[in-house]
This record gives C-alpha cells, structure tokens and sequence, in this order.
C-alpha cells in the first residue's frame, strides 16, 4: 500500500514539473513573439518612413526634423550619467563596504532607495518643476531636465551597485587582505573589477529610463525643439515622439522616431556590454 501512495505522489510530482515546464516554455515563447511583433511593427514602419528631412539641423513644421531632439538625448543621457553614477557607486561602496548594516540609519537609506525606484516619473516631474524651475529659478531648461533625471536614476543605479557588490565573495576580499592589500585598494582593484557587469547592468537600465522618459521632462525641460544649451528648453526624442504623434499630423515620422529611438538604445546596450568584457578580462 505504501509503495502504491509512494508512486502516486512521484506520479504527481513528475506531472506537476512537466505542467510547470511546459508552462514556462509557454510564457517564454509568447513574450518572444509578442516583442518580435512589437519591435518588428515599428522597424518596418519606422524604415518605410526614413528620409533626409528628419535628419536636418533646423527643425520646422514642414520637415519635422528629429536631429535636434537626437543631439539633446544625447547630452542629457551623458550629463545625467557623469552626475549620477558616481554618486550612485560610491553611495554602495560605502554602504555594502564600510557602514554597520545592523544600523537603522543605513536600513531607512536602503527601504527609501528601493521606494524612490518605484514612484511615477510623473511624481519626479512635479518635483523637479517646484525645485529647479521655480525654486532655483532654471526656468524650463536642459539643467532642469537633467537634474531630474538624475534625481530619479540615482536610486536604481545606487541599488544596482550595492546588490553587484554584494554578490562578490568575500573570499576574494580576505585574500587581497592576505596579501596585504589594505581596505580601500582591495574595494577598488578587486571587488568594483569584478561588480563591473552587475553595476553596468543598472547603468543600462538608468540609460533606458532617461531615453524613455517624457512625462518629467515636460514638467522640467519643456519641448522647444532646438539644439538646446544649458539654461535653453530642450526636446528629446520621446518628448519630439509625443509631441508629433499628438498632433496627427505626422504619425509616420512618429514610427522613425521610435526606431531611431530603439537603434540608439541597442547601440548603447552593445557599448556597455563590450566596456563591460573589456574591464571584466582586465
């Protein structure tokens, strides 16, 4: 009897994973498919519709030019990076590195870090409108804007860096110790060496966030589109999206937009993985 009720369970069991095998497979080819038809859309419209008009220097009603809107994603991308990863970076070395983790200070910065990446960007755009529009009196500007963003990449960047750091084993530190490295060059030659892939993971996933955002950068940065300096308005590409496609007069060079949008951020994902490798093999 027992050997019966033994069987049966193992019957259970074995139907139960080839259930949950079948349903992962499932899952995994319709998110494929579903991604393939969605970028593929936009790729055969959005090249169906190239053309040298959306690539002039001056932008007009006529030839809806998304050059300037491209230059700008471009500066706010870098100025938002050169700001907020190193404080992201350093803020988890400290963190993982040199701060009692049993200390409550350090818990309510980690619950207020991983809050901050879940508020709307909306919420960002509000803030970032009171503070550096009104406040500090920046107007509707590129530093406005990418002020912004920083504010609301830092936390993702800052949390990506510390889970990176955390998975380095700490037998790579004691044997850096061992060899009579102290404290300070061991974290920068051993342990951000080998979190280089998992710290760049969250840099890819902060740059995704500032080519996407919109609704921030129409609080902050409005959408004047001109090649912008840093006290002028500045209109990026998801902003020149919005702003085309709402209009209705221009839904095909919205499809351009979009998959330029979508080459400029594969070509930044292959640079961070390359940079990446690179570092990683040094």
């Amino acid at each position: 009897m027992k050997n019966i009720i033994t069987r049966l369970e193992i019957k259970k069991r074995d139907m139960f994973s080839l259930l949950s095998f079948y349903c992962l497979r499932i899952s995994i080819f319709s998110t494929m498919i579903i991604f393939c038809l969605l970028i593929g859309f936009i790729c055969i419209k959005g090249i169906a519709n190239l053309n040298f008009n959306l690539f002039m220097w001056e932008y007009t009603s006529q030839n809806v030019s998304m050059l300037p809107a491209i230059i700008n994603t471009i500066n706010m991308i870098l100025f938002s990076l050169i700001i907020a990863v190193p404080l992201g970076i350093f803020g988890a070395i400290f963190l993982n590195e040199y701060s009692n983790k049993k200390s409550k200070i350090i818990v309510i910065i980690s619950i207020a870090a991983e809050t901050l990446t879940g508020i709307p960007s909306i919420v960002y755009g509000l803030f970032g409108y009171l503070v550096f529009v009104n406040y500090f009196g920046f107007g509707y500007s590129f530093l406005a804007g990418s002020l912004t963003l920083c504010i609301m990449i830092l936390p993702l960047i800052l949390r990506s860096a510390q889970e990176a750091l955390h998975t380095v084993p700490l037998s790579l530190r004691e044997a850096s110790f061992a060899l009579g490295a102290g404290k300070l060059r061991t974290i920068f030659a051993v342990v951000v060496p080998v979190a280089i892939p998992g710290i760049l993971a969250g840099v890819i996933l902060a740059i995704g966030k500032i080519v996407g955002e919109s609704a921030a950068l129409l609080y902050t940065s409005a959408s004047v589109a001109k090649v912008a300096g840093i006290f002028d308005s500045a209109r990026t590409l998801s902003i020149h999206m919005y702003v085309i496609s709402s209009e209705g007069l221009h839904i095909n060079e919205a499809y351009s937009t979009a998959f330029v949008l979508i080459i400029i951020v594969v070509g930044i994902n292959f640079c961070s993985n390359f940079i990446a490798k690179k570092m990683t093999k040094v």
